[in-house]
């Protein structure tokens, strides 16, 4: 096989409030940089954010080195990767090229599992890496996302210039998938405590005690967490059902029991019905 080369030319897949700054950043350090979103204004988004669009995304696969997979849904993955014109269907059969595809989405880690296979299958020459971010919309147009990150170690290493330019910090925990179970992980242990200052605060109140003042007493106490201090239960949530459902569902698969996991997507789902709230669709 070929020397490997630097990664150069990077396509992002999905410009949202994630994938739209992480293009911003790579085109500001001087990657090429082409992006793919269904929006209609694509190219006057692309344009201002200093990129080039395409209308499909299987334009990415012939003209880039690394493609960012940055959408909502394992679907909307599926559709992107396999679809008519996804990706697979451009990429190329030939073992000297070297085209790498990143899962940046938040999905299940045995669907990202089984990529190289179903594209060997095809007999199409790509690799996988998985790099589910944590850090929200802040932390991306800041470029300060903690990229949580899988795969082989040596193609994983070669996307870290890229990586770097969209992260304060990119670590690799193992294998294809290892991002995935690391990202929820993470986000069961967020919600696990969103719920419990939810709650408990909710009690306070009842028994006459300011929120407010109790929440800065707390932040200097043992009960700190993450999400106390950044008043996580006051966002949206959008993703907060998608990612209990997603850890229950790989549960099942590996026979696990989780019941602190169905106990904290039942809370967070009374949070979203007091406030709201809608549960995201694959359109969001």
């Amino acid at each position: 096989m070929a020397a490997q080369r630097e990664i150069e030319n990077v396509g992002v897949i999905g410009l949202g409030k994630m994938g739209l700054p992480m293009a911003r950043h790579l085109a500001a350090r001087n990657f090429n940089v082409t992006g793919y979103d269904i929006r209609a204004d694509l190219a006057a988004i692309a344009g201002e954010a200093g990129f080039a669009p395409v209308t499909i995304p299987a334009a990415l696969a012939t003209t880039c080195d690394l493609i960012i997979v940055m959408v909502a849904f394992d679907s909307q993955v599926e559709a992107v990767l396999f679809g008519p014109d996804g990706i697979i269907a451009e990429a190329s059969t030939d073992l000297t090229d070297e085209l790498v595809i990143a899962i940046a989405s938040t999905v299940s880690a045995s669907f990202v599992r089984a990529l190289p296979a179903r594209a060997a299958a095809l007999d199409k020459r790509v690799s996988f890496i998985d790099i589910p971010v944590t850090g929200a919309e802040k932390a991306a147009d800041e470029g300060t996302l903690l990229v949580l990150g899988g795969g082989n170690k040596a193609i994983f290493d070669r996307c870290r210039p890229a990586l770097n330019a969209v992260a304060r910090e990119v670590l690799h925990l193992g294998d294809l998938g290892a991002g995935q179970v690391a990202k929820m992980v993470n986000n069961q242990i967020l919600w696990a405590c969103v719920s419990a200052n939810y709650e408990r605060m909710g009690l306070a109140k009842t028994m006459g005690i300011d929120p407010k003042a109790l929440r800065l007493a707390l932040l200097k106490s043992s009960a700190q967490n993450w999400a106390l201090q950044t008043r996580a239960d006051e966002r949206p949530l959008p993703w907060a059902e998608k990612y209990m459902m997603v850890v229950l569902q790989e549960a099942d698969k590996v026979r696990i029991s989780l019941p602190l996991a169905g106990t904290v997507k039942e809370v967070i789902k009374g949070i979203k019905i007091e406030r709201g709230l809608p549960m995201p669709t694959g359109d969001d």
